[in-house]
């Protein structure tokens, strides 16, 4: 059984640092392909003797070819392959500043820029509602994309089953649209209110400690470990590919860190393999 990723998204959402990353990963990428040679392509991968074990398809830049996209896809799953969809989003007023700010002519350019995202925005809207992942890279740049692209695909061994991941983030900056479940640690006392640890973060032992000793964090990691070891199987039985969640504070420096990492450590202790990445921690 071959496994295939294909990649999409709105242009200027990072496809290009997507298809570098994973061609870095050992993952067989094929950019910009004509949907309609996905299956000529699968072909060659599935023949015997074929050492392609993962590629992934990065489609999106031309508009009526989208449409043979999701019949590829479907043609892939009958053929009993691992196939998965990632779409990579970002706001509009973000895919606009990265256009202005590079002067890069938008491939649905036959209007403005505006128009232009809105247009491919429509044209994407079935393979965003298919999608396995949707990613949202408005709040990142290109090096926490890629570090975020190796946390979910690095340690992915062909065929494995779902990957779930941590996300801290400070809700001042923004919440993060690609998440399954989130999480307010707003009501916790802030370190950033004690002098001694406003310049630390939750990475550093002493706001760890801090956030740690209160009755009231243990109380909710207890729940929140009781709820998550009841969800995770039972998405993984319904066939999820990934499951994200959100952990967020003020200013995604203390307490959300602290929690995303006592949680990664607690569902590891259920055999529960999850990663972490941490937002807004440098901020």
């Amino acid at each position: 059984m071959s496994e295939y990723l294909v990649v999409t998204g709105m242009s200027g959402a990072g496809r290009s640092t997507a298809a570098a990353t994973l061609e870095d990963l050992g993952w067989f990428v094929i950019d910009n392909m004509p949907s309609a040679l996905i299956s000529k392509v699968s072909e060659l991968v599935d023949r015997t003797g074929s050492e392609m074990e993962r590629v992934a398809f990065v489609v999106g830049r031309g508009g009526g070819d989208l449409d043979d996209v999701l019949p590829a896809v479907d043609a892939l799953e009958a053929g009993r392959n691992r196939v998965r969809i990632l779409f990579l989003d970002a706001a509009d007023d973000v895919l606009i500043r990265r256009f202005e700010g590079t002067r890069r002519r938008h491939p649905q350019a036959a209007r403005g820029v505006v128009d232009s995202i809105a247009d491919e925005r429509l044209l994407l809207e079935g393979l965003r509602d298919r999608a396995d992942l949707v990613m949202d890279t408005g709040e990142l740049n290109v090096n926490q994309l890629r570090i975020r692209l190796i946390e979910v695909f690095g340690g992915e061994e062909p065929g494995s089953a779902m990957r779930t991941s941590i996300v801290s983030f400070g809700f001042k900056y923004g919440v993060p649209l690609d998440v399954d479940l989130m999480f307010d640690c707003r009501f916790l006392p802030n370190p950033y209110w004690d002098e001694a640890l406003r310049n630390h973060s939750g990475l550093d032992p002493e706001v760890r400690e801090y956030v740690l000793e209160r009755p009231e964090t243990s109380e909710f990691l207890d729940k929140l470990e009781d709820l998550l070891t009841m969800l995770i199987p039972a998405y993984m039985r319904e066939g999820k590919s990934y499951l994200t969640l959100a952990m967020g504070c003020t200013g995604g420096r203390h307490r959300s860190v602290v929690l995303a990492e006592e949680m990664v450590r607690r569902l590891d202790r259920h055999g529960i393999p999850t990663t972490v990445f941490h937002r807004d921690v440098e901020r």
